[in-house]
């Protein structure tokens, strides 16, 4: 649609069938009198409206980090940030930023657990596996779905050669 803002998906993400990624764009305007999506409809609407559109505060990019996965039907409202390794369950509708390796679920979505400690967290995010060459990953695909932080941190790249 409308607007500067981007959808960026990090590597190694699972998106489940039915999920819905909105977008600011998207958004039915709430600064007058009406919310009808005028600018949308083209011609002489968008021409006497695009201005008053793009004047319209709007959330930022949505972020959704790497290794990511978001349930079936779940739903990502507009400039939401997804953090590396968390989990969004299934049917659940995302209204706020979700920290890495969190787990959510619910309307509104709603924090259940982490995955692992602090320390873990960023210990897996300092070793950025997806980051690795397809190779090395390839080799340890086992380790990176069944292993624990310490042992991807045993593999990174540097240890693997």
């Amino acid at each position: 649609l409308y607007g500067p803002q981007k959808l960026r998906i990090g590597r190694f993400t699972t998106i489940g069938p039915g999920v819905t990624i909105l977008m600011p764009g998207g958004n039915h305007p709430m600064v007058g009198p009406s919310t009808y999506p005028f600018t949308m409809f083209g011609g002489d609407w968008t021409n006497a409206t695009m201005d008053t559109f793009l004047s319209i505060d709007q959330q930022g990019d949505t972020v959704i980090g790497h290794d990511v996965w978001i349930g079936r039907d779940a739903t990502i409202l507009p400039g939401i940030t997804i953090g590396d390794g968390a989990v969004v369950g299934a049917r659940s509708v995302v209204t706020r930023d979700v920290g890495p390796y969190q787990v959510v679920a619910g309307n509104p979505a709603r924090v259940i657990r982490t995955r692992y400690s602090d320390e873990d967290i960023a210990l897996l995010r300092a070793v950025a596996w997806w980051d690795w060459p397809v190779d090395v990953i390839t080799r340890h695909a086992a380790t990176i779905m069944g292993g624990t932080p310490q042992d991807l941190a045993d593999l990174a790249p540097e240890s693997c050669e």
